[in-house]
């Protein structure tokens, strides 16, 4: 009772023909037909991206040390 039968179906099916005219019907399901289509190429347009190369962080070398330059251990060396 609470379910409907494939006869009902089919009515339901041939009331909504007659109210919208096979035309009209068919025209819809057109239109549907191509908003999924444009959905779809969409969606494909957006995998298409290319996508950002990742940036490359470029090192600086370390400053050279001249020849004033000593470090703590290197003056108490020389002064043993």
């Amino acid at each position: 009772m609470g379910s409907m039968s494939l006869m009902h179906w089919l009515i339901v099916g041939v009331l909504v023909i007659l109210l919208f005219g096979g035309s009209r019907f068919s025209n819809m399901m057109g239109d549907v037909a191509k908003g999924i289509k444009q959905f779809k190429k969409g969606m494909a347009e957006d995998d298409e991206e290319k996508p950002v190369p990742p940036t490359r962080i470029e090192g600086k070398p370390a400053p050279t040390p001249d020849a004033s330059f000593q470090t703590e251990a290197e003056r108490t060396r020389e002064e043993r």
